[in-house]
């Protein structure tokens, strides 16, 4: 793409667009928001003022004709394999925040789509951009770890816990680990639609062993990646902090004004990062690191561990 600016849509206007898209994407000077898309016409022109874009219409044709290089599927997680279906035939590269389907057909789907229109489809895993998942990156870049355990607490259940807000430390697992080849879950729960918890053991494919641990009883929400190999040991306590420690020191460092700006919640969780990615690939005709296909594995390993652990898969 040769164009000085990207032409971006933008689908949906809820907690996830105003609060980590929009204060990033009005930053971009090669970035131009040409429409937003909600159903209520309302509720568009609302979006429309707050991203200040030129357009607001209520249907994919109508976003669709607006000359889009790439749009932004911000919706709830039952709308995207539709959404995605017609942007990706319009032409049009997608990204879309997780999951990209709610089953796994409809998920391989997408990324079977993907290939056939060649367009680019990127999922918003946004955790593996935040800064202290890449600085954690960068000390495993050479050395396999031997363990990795991944925590995502929180103190309340919810429809389908582990499903909902498990899959952004079972990415980052991948990240770190590799492929899955053995696993062992099991959950605790009274009805399977809201588990009190999920544990899960993994045997990744390097010879790794990982343990997932996704409590919904605990006092506070927690989100947390532990690392050991090579000698080395990395803690992430997300987003506000990582920890490196060798044979012979220990360094922290913490997302603080004086480590990174303002250090703002859109910026340490990730999504700026993520954001600026989905762009350069679009301007440099690069594959984007969390597109459908490596996207879709974290979606098959989260729905092994759900079956494995009793509870309901991605059906």
């Amino acid at each position: 793409m040769s164009k000085d600016k990207v032409r971006i849509g933008i689908i949906g206007a809820g907690y996830v667009a105003t609060n980590n898209f929009l204060p990033v994407l009005p930053r971009f000077e090669d970035v131009e928001i040409v429409g937003t898309m909600v159903n209520d016409i309302e509720l568009a022109k609302k979006a429309q003022k707050m991203f200040g874009a030129e357009h607001a219409v209520t249907s994919l044709d109508e976003l669709a004709n607006l000359g889009l290089d790439g749009a932004f599927v911000l919706t709830p997680k039952h709308c995207h394999a539709e959404q995605i279906e017609f942007l990706l035939k319009a032409g049009i590269d997608v990204y879309s925040e997780k999951p990209m389907a709610t089953t796994l057909k409809d998920a391989e789907r997408m990324v079977e789509l993907s290939e056939k229109t060649g367009r680019k489809l990127m999922i918003g895993f946004n955790r593996r951009y935040a800064p202290v998942c890449q600085k954690a990156k960068e000390v495993y870049k050479d050395v396999l770890p031997d363990v990795i355990i991944g925590q995502k607490n929180r103190p309340a259940t919810e429809y389908h816990a582990t499903l909902e807000n498990a899959v952004h430390i079972v990415d980052l697992m991948r990240f770190f680990g590799g492929e899955v080849r053995d696993l062992t879950a099991i959950s605790k729960f009274t009805d399977p639609d809201y588990e009190t918890f999920t544990t899960a053991q993994l045997h990744f494919e390097n010879g790794a062993s990982g343990m997932l641990i996704a409590d919904r009883s605990s006092g506070q929400w927690e989100e947390s990646i532990e690392i050991h190999g090579g000698n080395r040991s990395v803690l992430i306590k997300m987003p506000d902090s990582v920890t490196v420690v060798d044979e012979k020191e220990q360094h922290k460092t913490e997302m603080t004004p004086l480590a990174m700006g303002w250090a703002k919640s859109e910026d340490k969780l990730g999504f700026s990062y993520a954001i600026r990615h989905f762009i350069d690939c679009l301007k440099e005709d690069k594959v984007p690191m969390t597109n459908a296909e490596d996207a879709f594995k974290t979606h098959v390993l989260l729905d092994r561990i759900l079956r494995s652990a009793g509870l309901p898969g991605m059906q």
